[in-house]
C-alpha cells in the first residue's frame, strides 16, 4: 500500500519496515507466519532494488568548477578583503596570498606516489666487453676409443666379485653342511631347518638359492624320508669319475615357498 511513499530517496519507511518485521519474526511459531515473512523478504527486496535503481550518483563525474573553488579555499583566498587600489588588476596572484601555490605544492606530494629510484645492490657495473669464451678442443679418436674400452672391463670387473661372493657362500654352506653330517651321520638333516632363517625370509630365499649350487655341482643331495619330506646330505665322493659323481645333478626340482609358508 505504500510503495510509492517507500521508492522516495528521501523516505525511510523501507528501512522501518525491515526493522518492524525482525521484531515479529522474534514470535514466530507457526508455519503460515514464517510463510508471511518470507514472502515480505521478497516484497522488500524488489522494492529495494527500484529504488536503487532510481538513485542517481554524481560520484564519478568531475566538476571543474566545485574542484576550482574547493582549491581556492585551500589556498586561502578571502573574497571580503579588496584592495582599494587602481592597479588591483596588475596584482599577481589576485586575492591569492604570496604563499598560496607553495601551499598547495607542499599538501600535493602526500597524494602523489613516487617511483623508487633504481639502484644497483652491487654497484654499478663495468661496461667492459664480455671475456670471449675458449674453444675446447675435441678429443682425438684414439683417446675416446680407449676411453669406450674401459667401461666392459670395469663391469667385467664388477662381475667377477659377485661371482666370487656367491661361489665363497657356497663353500661355506658346504663345510656347515657336512661338519652337521660329520658329527652325526645317523641323523638325518631337514632340508627346511637347514635353509629357513626364522627372523628373515630373504635370508632364506638367498640360503636355497647357495644351496640350489651345492645340488646342480652334485656336491649335495636331496631325498624324501619316512614322512615324504625333504633331506639334505652332503654326497661322498667316489671314484667312478667325475662324469658320474655329477650324473645326480641332472635331477634338479623347482620349489616355491612364499611368506605364508615360511612363517
Amino acid at each position: 500500500e505504500n510503495r510509492e511513499a517507500m521508492l522516495n530517496s528521501k523516505s525511510n519507511r523501507l528501512t522501518e519496515a525491515l526493522e518492524e518485521a525482525n521484531k515479529l519474526f522474534d514470535g514466530v511459531c507457526r508455519a503460515r507466519e514464517a510463510a508471511l515473512d518470507a514472502q515480505f523478504l521478497v516484497i522488500a527486496s524488489n522494492i529495494g532494488k527500484e529504488k536503487a535503481n532510481e538513485l542517481h550518483s554524481e560520484m564519478s563525474a568531475f566538476d571543474s568548477t566545485a574542484f576550482a573553488e574547493d582549491l581556492l579555499t585551500f589556498m586561502g583566498i578571502n573574497r571580503t578583503e579588496v584592495e582599494e587600489t587602481d592597479d588591483l588588476e596588475d596584482a599577481p596572484g589576485g586575492f591569492l596570498p604570496s604563499d598560496a601555490w607553495q601551499k598547495m605544492g607542499e599538501e600535493a606530494p602526500k597524494y602523489f606516489r613516487r617511483a623508487p629510484t633504481f639502484h644497483y645492490m652491487m654497484g654499478s657495473f663495468k661496461s667492459e666487453p664480455p671475456v670471449p669464451k675458449q674453444r675446447i678442443e675435441r678429443q682425438k679418436k684414439a683417446s675416446r676409443g680407449k676411453a669406450e674400452r674401459a667401461m666392459p672391463a670395469q663391469l667385467k670387473r664388477m662381475e667377477e666379485s659377485h661371482q666370487e661372493a656367491t661361489e665363497k657362500e657356497v663353500e661355506r654352506i658346504l663345510r656347515i653342511l657336512q661338519t652337521h653330517f660329520e658329527n652325526d651321520p645317523n641323523t638325518p638333516i631337514s632340508f627346511f631347518d637347514f635353509v629357513i632363517d626364522p627372523n628373515s625370509f630373504a635370508h632364506t630365499v638367498e640360503n636355497m638359492f647357495h644351496v640350489s649350487f651345492l645340488i646342480r655341482d652334485g656336491l649335495a643331495k636331496i631325498k624324501l624320508d619316512e614322512d615324504e619330506l625333504p633331506i639334505i646330505e652332503p654326497t661322498k665322493p667316489s671314484g667312478r669319475g667325475e662324469e658320474d659323481s655329477r650324473a645326480g645333478a641332472r635331477n634338479q626340482v623347482v620349489i616355491s615357498l612364499d611368506q605364508r609358508e615360511w612363517k
